[in-house]
């Protein structure tokens, strides 16, 4: 960690949709080169989180800030990793052209020469070892290889802030592996801040410098060890919630369904073991 300001300021930040509260009262500074990662439950507003910092969707109180400014659409200091949707098999695009899109699309314009932009693209692709297929068809390419392409696109305009919406989803143990890493050796490269969301801690808990747990418009932020305690979640979700620790797991059990997930497909008893 650095001594460097805060990448991202929150304060007293709410967002609410009609009378419903996703969030409210937060305040929190992601410094440079941390790891944050975002839980929480389905529709506790975490993709919205970050399309606050994205300066997408506006608060409904309080104030956030990107490297000294006020959030703002299209900022070449912010990289987002959007969730992942598969493309169409028959899709014209090769992970090449998935990734300049970085460059050409809205977001830093076509202020880079072409052949400048060229190698900016190799570079990146080179950085996230996807070389070998960056001339194939995106549609062709298994979860992982398009999740790496992504991340090359990300990472472009050389961001100071990364976020990264559910880029585990979907893919199997070797490649959130290999994802988590990549994403992480960024961070520590180049002082990138990462705040990752994710239905479940356990294949990043290694690389997390902090937790902020959303729950029913509230809200809890630590360290792993402070924040997924029993006494800790029982108290944001208002029910009892027990945490176990197992051979480096972490295991929440008696959560509400979905109390791990934001998206479909994730249904469990609430006794259930989930993995946060």
């Amino acid at each position: 960690m650095t001594t460097a300001p805060p990448t991202i300021q929150l304060r007293d930040a709410a967002l609410q949709f009609g009378e419903r509260t996703l969030w409210g009262d937060l305040t929190l500074d992601v410094a440079a080169g941390e790891f944050l990662a975002v839980l929480g439950p389905n529709g506790s507003g975490k993709t919205s989180l970050l399309k606050v910092i994205l300066g997408l969707q506006q608060l409904s109180a309080g104030t956030v800030e990107v490297c000294g400014r006020a959030a703002r659409r299209g900022s070449s200091v912010v990289g987002y990793i959007p969730q992942q949707k598969s493309f169409d098999r028959d899709l014209p695009l090769r992970g090449r052209d998935l990734v300049r899109l970085g460059l050409d699309g809205h977001r830093w314009g076509v202020g880079l020469p072409s052949r400048g932009a060229t190698a900016k693209v190799s570079a990146v692709i080179e950085a996230v070892g996807a070389s070998r297929y960056a001339d194939a068809p995106i549609g062709l390419l298994s979860g992982g290889e398009q999740q790496r392409l992504r991340i090359a696109q990300a990472l472009l305009g050389d961001p100071r802030v990364l976020l990264a919406d559910e880029p585990l989803l979907s893919l199997d143990l070797q490649h959130q592996q290999a994802v988590s890493e990549l994403i992480d050796s960024r961070r520590r490269k180049a002082g990138t801040s990462v705040v990752f969301v994710s239905h479940e801690v356990n294949p990043i808990l290694p690389m997390v410098d902090r937790v902020l747990y959303l729950v029913g418009g509230r809200w809890a932020v630590g360290t792993p060890d402070e924040v997924m305690t029993g006494e800790r979640l029982s108290d944001l979700y208002g029910t009892e919630v027990d945490v176990l620790r197992v051979r480096g797991r972490i295991i929440v059990i008696g959560a509400p369904d979905d109390a791990h997930g934001e998206h479909g497909g994730h249904h469990h008893h609430p006794s259930a073991e989930i993995d946060h």
